[in-house]
């Protein structure tokens, strides 16, 4: 197990989330399940090799978007796909923020959102953050032409295939 899990607290739908986790997400699998009597109590589970815990620990506590977990993905599809399943049920927030059915929330986030905004033009950085800021879901493509002036074009070849 590595140094450091997120443990999620749960009331009473532990097993529904992991199980509905897992399904989402590819390289996903259940590790392992504690029951008391036929109550699950704790599982333990892996994200896309991520490890988690979660638990069974009643109403007291719940999730806040103070703690979110970050997706980075390489496609528009992946962004997509990610962002409806995830929030099914949940809430639909701004700049690529979610909260799932669960209460948990997420930020489905495409890569090259990093990329423009790490360039060293600030007049580039400030239109992608303007356009960012406009969006729910996060849009390559509105970032990308946010990004080039005019007659301009894209250097990266890391996302011509989207």
């Amino acid at each position: 197990m590595p140094k450091i899990t997120p443990f999620l607290w749960f009331d009473g739908k532990a097993e529904e989330a992991m199980n509905f986790y897992t399904s989402i997400f590819k390289n996903s699998k259940i590790v392992s399940v504690s029951r008391v009597g036929k109550k699950v109590m704790s599982a333990t589970f892996r994200l896309n090799g991520q490890e988690f815990i979660a638990l069974n620990g009643g109403p007291q506590f719940k999730f806040t978007p103070a703690i979110s977990f970050f997706v980075s993905c390489k496609t528009q599809r992946e962004v997509d796909k990610l962002w409806e399943k995830l929030s099914k049920g949940g809430e639909k927030g701004r700049c690529g923020w979610l909260k799932d059915k669960y209460g948990l929330s997420w930020q489905i986030i495409p890569s090259i959102l990093g990329e423009l905004l790490g360039v060293k033009d600030p007049a580039k950085s400030e239109r992608v953050w303007k356009a960012m800021r406009q969006m729910d879901k996060i849009d390559s493509k509105r970032l990308k032409q946010a990004y080039v002036a005019q007659g301009e074009r894209i250097k990266s070849t890391q996302h011509k295939s989207e």
